[in-house]
C-alpha cells in the first residue's frame, strides 16, 4: 500500500475515533415523571333467595302453588337484564307417559303476592323451556323490573304461581311422577359508558 493510502486510512480512522469519543461525552438536560394508573373492573353478582323456590309433593290436577323469591344485585355494577333459562327432567314412575308432564304445569309470573290476578306472563313449563332467555326477559323481567333493571344493592321480589292444569281429560299417566325444575338466572351488564 502506498503512503498516500496509508495516510488517508489513518486520517479516516482518527476522525472516526474522535467522533465516537465526542459523541460519548455529549451532555444534555433531562427529566422524567412516572404516573401510576389503575383499571379496576366491577362485578356482576346476581343472587336468588331462596335457591329452592318450590318443593311440593302429592299434587293433583287442579292444584296451584304460589311461591315468592328474591333477585338480589350484590355486585358493584347495575344489572341491565335478567335472563332465565328453564330446564327440567320428568321421572316417569310407571313408564307409561305419552305426554310431557311439563305441558301440564302452568307457570304464572305475577306482579305481587297480594294481587294474584295481576299476571305478567303465563305459559307452561314445556313452552318456557323452548323460549330463549332473551324472550323470557322481554315477557317477564322487562315488565317487572322496567328500564332501571336491577341497580346495585337492590332486591326485587318475584312471585310465581304453578298450576297443575286439570284439562278435563284422563291424566292418570302422571300418577306418581315427579318433575325436577331447574331455573338458571343470568345477569347482563348495562351498556358501557365514557368514564
Amino acid at each position: 500500500m502506498n503512503i498516500k493510502k496509508q495516510l488517508g486510512m489513518g486520517m479516516v480512522s482518527a476522525a472516526l475515533g474522535i467522533s465516537l469519543i465526542s459523541g460519548g461525552t455529549f451532555a444534555y438536560f433531562s427529566d422524567s415523571e412516572t404516573t401510576n394508573n389503575t383499571f379496576a373492573a366491577g362485578t356482576l353478582d346476581l343472587a336468588a333467595e331462596p335457591t329452592e323456590i318450590i318443593q311440593v309433593e302429592n299434587i293433583k290436577p287442579g292444584d296451584s302453588m304460589v311461591r315468592d323469591f328474591e333477585l338480589q344485585n350484590n355486585g358493584t355494577l347495575d344489572i341491565d337484564k335478567v335472563l332465565l333459562d328453564t330446564d327440567y327432567t320428568v321421572g316417569d314412575a310407571n313408564g307409561d307417559n305419552t305426554a310431557d308432564f311439563g305441558e301440564h304445569i302452568e307457570v304464572e309470573f305475577l306482579y305481587n303476592a297480594d294481587k294474584l290476578d295481576e299476571v305478567i306472563y303465563q305459559t307452561t313449563l314445556a313452552e318456557l323451556r323452548q323460549m330463549t332467555p332473551e324472550a323470557v326477559n322481554e315477557h317477564v323481567f322487562d315488565p317487572l323490573l322496567g328500564e332501571q333493571g336491577l341497580p346495585v344493592d337492590s332486591i326485587d321480589d318475584l312471585v310465581v304461581k304453578f298450576n297443575f292444569v286439570d284439562n278435563g281429560e284422563d291424566q292418570n299417566q302422571f300418577q306418581g311422577d315427579s318433575l325436577h325444575l331447574e331455573w338458571t338466572f343470568t345477569a347482563t351488564q348495562e351498556t358501557g359508558e365514557e368514564k
